[in-house]
Formats: structure tokens, C-alpha cells, sequence
């Protein structure tokens, strides 16, 4: 996951919202989101390779996202031994308050290569800056994260938060918004991020919806917690090239499990 827009009380009724692009090379086997067999409260997509997530929600509202942090100056980060989408199905699957597992998670960061990563239950959400080791509750409002440290405002952030506020003020059904993941305006060079990449490349990845041949988005998410405890999830895919594939709608109310709301 490269990109997501976190909504905490960003529009009336709804608890947290959520709008991610996951960008991944599209070669690696993955499935689209749906009800996981070992928990079935639980619902996300999965990476078929390693068998974690990179984002995924359970049916009280616990859910959690993941992206790499770049940063390439001093090469590439040497391999590790778990796999970063491990931390979103740990998270999902277990009871632990949000703030206590990621204290725990510090214990054992540097068995991850580099990531940010954004929990959240009922008692709020919260953000942990993998290049700080640091984590913190997000207050009411728009909140972005990249593939950079969480202070560094990447010209794609600020464009996200920026069409996420105008479609909310403006008073778009929230249902609507996974379109503004197909953005694909490019940064202006001088305001193009230094993690290490030639400057074409860093141009490629600026833009909200990377659209490439071997690496590029491969899913659009939309995910909204409801202040009732509803919950609704809609996910688009993308082949090479940015060639949309499926799209699968899901919700979710108390007491009623997953169902499928049309395709």
C-alpha cells in the first residue's frame, strides 16, 4: 500500500473512513478483498505470496493498513525476515488494544523491513512513523500517508486530502469517492520527493494512481466505519498498465456478518 487517505469523524455518521491504493509490482499474487477463511469476522484482500494484507477490517470496526517506507540513499534495505503484511492480519485477528500492540510491535520492529502502519478500534486510531519507531492517535479530520516519514508532506498527499475535502464539502456520496484514486496528475519536479529514485521514476510514483507495466496501483479501496457499526468496503483492481479488472462491494451490520452488495 503506497497511499492512504485516513477520515477520522470526517463526515456526519461515519467513525473513520479510509481511501488506499496499493501499489505493488503485478506479477505477485494476490486476492481481492473478501471474508478470510481462518476469520471469518475479518474481511481484506491477501498477498497469496507471503499470506498477510495490506489492508483489512474486522466486523467491530478493528482494522488496519500498511506501506513500505522509501528510502534508498543507502541502497536498498537489506531483506527481512517477516513480512510487513503479517502486522495488518496480526493486528485484525487479535483482541489487544491498538496502543498496546504497537508497543509490543517496537519490541520486535526491526524483524520488518521499513513501514508505516495505521491501527485502529474503538478507542481511536492510530499511526505508528516507521522511521521514527513512534506512534500517536490522530485527531478529527484528513490525515495522509505515504511511503515517507508521516511529516513529510508529499505533494500526492496534499492532493488526496485536497479532493477528499472538496468531494465531502461539496456533498458527494462517500460511495463515490474511490474515483479520486484514479487521479494520476503528476508532482512538478521541484516539488518531487528525495528517496533515492532516478527522477523518472520519482515522477511515476508522484502521482495518486501509478499506472506502469511491471508496477503499478493494483487495488482502490473505500472503506467507511460507521458511527452505527455498519462498515462498507469497495475495492477496484487493476492489471498492468492500469487495466481495471473486478470490482467487489461489501457490508457489513452488527449481529449480520459480511454480505456482498453487487460486483
Amino acid at each position: 500500500m503506497c497511499l492512504i487517505l485516513v477520515g477520522v469523524d470526517a463526515r456526519p455518521g461515519s467513525r473513520v473512513m479510509l481511501l488506499a491504493n496499493r501499489d505493488e509490482q503485478h506479477a505477485r499474487a494476490s486476492a481481492a478483498a473478501a471474508p478470510w477463511e481462518e476469520d471469518v469476522r475479518v474481511l481484506g484482500g491477501r498477498d497469496l505470496v507471503a499470506g498477510g494484507s495490506w489492508l483489512a477490517v474486522r466486523g467491530d470496526g478493528r482494522f488496519a493498513a500498511v506501506t513500505n517506507l522509501r528510502d534508498l540513499h543507502n541502497g536498498p534495505p537489506p531483506s527481512a525476515p517477516r513480512s510487513r503484511g503479517e502486522l495488518v492480519r496480526d493486528f485484525v485477528c487479535g483482541e489487544q488494544s491498538a496502543e498496546r500492540w504497537l508497543d509490543a510491535l517496537l519490541t520486535r520492529i526491526d524483524l520488518y523491513a521499513p513501514f508505516n502502519l495505521i491501527v485502529g478500534d474503538a478507542e481511536g486510531v492510530r499511526v505508528l512513523d516507521g522511521s521514527t519507531g513512534e506512534h500517536h492517535r490522530l485527531a478529527p479530520g484528513l490525515h495522509a500517508i505515504s511511503n515517507g516519514p508521516i511529516h513529510e508532506d508529499w505533494p500526492k498527499m496534499q492532493r488526496i486530502r485536497a479532493l477528499a475535502n472538496d468531494a465531502l464539502g461539496q456533498g458527494a456520496d462517500p460511495s463515490t469517492l474511490l474515483v479520486l484514486l484514479g487521479d494520476e496528475q503528476q508532482a512538478q519536479d521541484d516539488r518531487l520527493p528525495n528517496t533515492g529514485l532516478e527522477r523518472e521514476r520519482e515522477r511515476l510514483l508522484s502521482s495518486i494512481f501509478i499506472r506502469g507495466t511491471g508496477y503499478g496501483t493494483r487495488a482502490s479501496t473505500w472503506l467507511d466505519i460507521g458511527k452505527d457499526g455498519s462498515i462498507d468496503l469497495h475495492e477496484a483492481s487493476f492489471g498492468p498498465d492500469g487495466v481495471r479488472g473486478g470490482v467487489v462491494r461489501w457490508r457489513h451490520v452488527p449481529d449480520a456478518g459480511w454480505s456482498a452488495t453487487g460486483g
